[in-house]
């Protein structure tokens, strides 16, 4: 799972004053959330949950899984280009992060390295990145590779590069493990492998209830745990032929939040509060801590 590390802490941004125009991709044929207003850009980077999360094995470092993505439609961070002189590329609403570990910095630092287009510098010496952010970290919410794949969307926009959506996705999938998904666009997909298998799934969004208690979980703890006490375990003849079934129907009929995230379980061992602030009757998102119920 891929994430902002330290603090989410953002700046605000009034986003009625920006002009609602909607590009499309066209490699994915989805609308993506772009605003313009003279020389300022902004983006929605969308939230995601995870209706189920199954580790399907472990090989060359790494967890592979099965897992259904759905973005939350009514959650979302914003990046915005603000024009501004900038002697080196800068981010502001995130200040608590060391630039370093920056999910965006390293989408910008990956997007350079692989396009070597000066078009992308100079734009950055005339504009800075604003976050603005709602997304809690360590949540189980993917915000920030949402907030790093919403980057690359906007730069490839505004810089008008030559890149597709799978090319672009591949070079997101070295950052985290959430990029490809976000990157595509979809509002539902199947994700398998590492993350790097994204497939949409055709199906209504669910309105969706968030409940996320004051518990950040480290992703890499959170696997680590199950790595240890749980991958031994899996089956996934148990799982076989969830990926063909919709969201609401899986949470219907599978209620018990340890039975559709394998995780849950690694998270609670980890974070033994975690178990005791869990709302019944809700599920358990990603890696943690958010749990979430349709609303009906």
């Amino acid at each position: 799972m891929g994430g902002f590390a330290g603090g989410d802490e953002g700046g605000y941004w009034e986003e009625d004053t920006l002009l609602k125009k909607v590009r499309k991709n066209k490699n994915t044929a989805q609308a993506l959330p772009i605003s313009i207003e003279g020389s300022v850009y902004s983006i929605k980077a969308y939230a995601k949950i995870n209706i189920f999360l199954k580790i399907t094995g472990h090989k060359e470092g790494y967890h592979t899984l099965r897992s259904r993505f759905m973005r939350v439609e009514n959650l979302y961070d914003i990046i915005t280009f603000v024009p501004c002189e900038c002697d080196t590329f800068t981010i502001e609403g995130c200040n608590e992060i060391p630039l370093e570990s920056n999910t965006i910095y390293k989408a910008y630092k990956a997007l350079n390295e692989h396009t070597g287009d000066l078009d992308i510098l100079n734009f950055f010496y005339h504009h800075k990145v604003l976050v603005t952010k709602r997304i809690p970290t360590q949540a189980g919410l993917g915000g920030g590779s949402s907030d790093g794949a919403a980057f690359m969307l906007l730069v490839r926009e505004v810089c008008n590069l030559l890149i597709n959506t799978r090319e672009l996705a591949r070079i997101g999938s070295t950052i985290g493990a959430d990029f490809p998904f976000f990157l595509h666009n979809y509002s539902s997909a199947n994700v398998s492998g590492f993350g790097e298998i994204v497939e949409a799934f055709d199906e209504e969004p669910l309105s969706v209830e968030l409940y996320t208690p004051p518990i950040g979980c480290d992703t890499s703890l959170v696997y680590k745990t199950f790595k240890e006490h749980f991958l031994a375990h899996i089956n996934p003849s148990t799982f076989a032929g969830w990926e063909h079934i919709d969201s609401k129907t899986l949470l219907h009929t599978y209620q018990d939040t340890g039975l559709l995230n394998d995780l849950y379980s690694a998270a609670c061992m980890a974070y033994p509060q975690l178990q005791t602030l869990a709302p019944q009757g809700w599920f358990f998102s990603g890696s943690g801590s958010t749990f979430f119920k349709p609303n009906h």
